[in-house]
């Protein structure tokens, strides 16, 4: 058996971070995934998938992740009953977090085409926009 899931998607709120009576961190947050359709009306759905994490990843994904953010989440599904509040039964259906890659770039870092610097050309290569014949290339 295998149960193994693949999810790129973006928060739809702050990562809320926990800890259980032992004091396991435990971080919980919501993955939008833009569906690859429209609708009858011409929109755009997307999916709503919550994901949790556990200890060191929950407090990775707490301190890096917010709302807005591009994550990947590799992991697998769980489904779970619980009793509500009111006495209902409900049923819930999560990922649980194996790996966790943040996919927008930091917060003031911009994108690797801003930290782009020049560099000056080899002395062999011209730099007056002459180029060289057919015979001075080595191929």
């Amino acid at each position: 058996m295998y149960n193994r899931v693949i999810l790129i998607g973006r928060l739809t709120r702050d990562p809320e971070m926990r800890f259980t009576a032992n004091g396991v961190g435990v971080a919980s947050f919501t993955l939008a995934i833009d569906r690859n359709f429209r609708n009858a009306q011409g929109e755009k759905e997307a999916d709503f998938i919550n994901i949790i994490a556990w200890r060191q990843l929950a407090e990775l994904c707490s301190n890096y992740l917010s709302k807005g953010k591009l994550a990947a989440v590799e992991g697998r599904l769980q489904i779970r009953s619980y009793e509500g509040q009111d006495g209902q039964k409900r049923t819930v259906a999560e990922v649980v977090a194996d790996d966790v890659r943040f996919l927008s770039p930091k917060e003031g870092g911009g994108s690797a085409a801003a930290t782009y610097q020049p560099v000056e050309p080899p002395a062999s290569m011209p730099v007056d926009g002459e180029l060289p014949s057919d015979d001075d290339l080595p191929f």
